[in-house]
């Protein structure tokens, strides 16, 4: 196999990751605050092939001496956007969006070995679910079933509650039938300072192991300022007009690619058929 075949094929399997992640995208314009990915390429390894210079062709040349043999092109990595989706106003009580870009709702999650982790999202969605260890009170989950952390532990309920209000600060405060009003709590509300390094969980982020958690997010607390709406939820941030140009764009780079692979084949095939 000659080396326009290697850097053909090789290139062809990356692009095919970069149509994966558009796909993603795209299927995912729809979700509650997901946030799109980016797909960042690199040169892999290339020989510099040197050539002698000849002074009176080469007067004002820019480019150095020589051919420069490429092996294609790798997926350096899949960097993940966090610009600010569209609000939309839903009038729900439950439903909560983050006004500021960079903060995410902690969550409460159990991994596949059982064990508790957590999760953070940018979903606002949230819904009550009743409480296994006290009838009295019921929890504050995603759709998914994970528990909404507050500073002080998951965020919980009464079961009598006539209104619940969510304030700009993340303040949840719960009105009761008797028209009492009871604190439930905080939100907890992080900034993820470095959201190359975390585990896309779906839609959702970890912290990899390895590395401080105070490296990774800060926690912000109430007196942050004002970074919470109630009644609203935060659209993706994917541009379907943006993501199609991508899609276009990188299915004509697989083409010629493809072209080129079939055009090694065929001059080799002459090769060979030579008498």
């Amino acid at each position: 196999m000659n080396q326009s075949m290697i850097s053909a094929a090789v290139t062809m399997g990356q692009l095919q990751q970069k149509l994966d992640t558009i796909s993603n995208n795209m299927a995912n314009s729809t979700t509650n605050g997901y946030k799109r990915r980016e797909v960042q390429f690199a040169d892999l390894l290339f020989q510099q092939m040197e050539s002698s210079a000849i002074n009176p062709t080469e007067d004002g040349r820019l480019t150095p001496n020589g051919i420069r043999m490429g092996s294609g092109a790798r997926v350096s990595s899949t960097a993940v956007s966090l610009e600010a989706g569209t609000l939309q106003q839903t009038g729900r009580l439950l439903d909560v969006a983050l006004t500021e870009p960079g903060m995410f709702f902690s969550l409460q999650s159990t991994d596949a070995n059982g064990q508790e982790v957590v999760e953070y999202t940018r979903d606002g969605a949230f819904y009550l679910s009743p409480s296994a260890g006290n009838p009295d009170l019921m929890e504050l989950v995603t759709s998914a079933g994970n528990r909404v952390m507050g500073t002080a532990g998951p965020i919980t309920i009464p079961s009598d509650h006539n209104k619940i209000t969510i304030g700009q600060n993340g303040q949840v405060s719960v009105t009761l039938n008797n028209g009492a009003v009871v604190e439930s709590g905080q939100l907890a509300v992080v900034n993820i300072v470095r959201p190359q390094l975390m585990l896309a969980v779906g839609q959702n982020f970890q912290a990899p192991q390895g590395i401080p958690l105070n490296q990774l997010i800060e926690e912000i607390g109430a007196g942050a300022g004002n970074f919470v709406q109630q009644g609203a939820l935060e659209s993706s941030n994917v541009n379907i007009s943006t993501e199609m140009t991508e899609l276009i764009q990188t299915q004509r780079s697989y083409q010629f690619n493809a072209r080129s692979l079939t055009i090694a084949d065929q001059m080799m095939g002459l090769v060979n058929g030579l008498r």
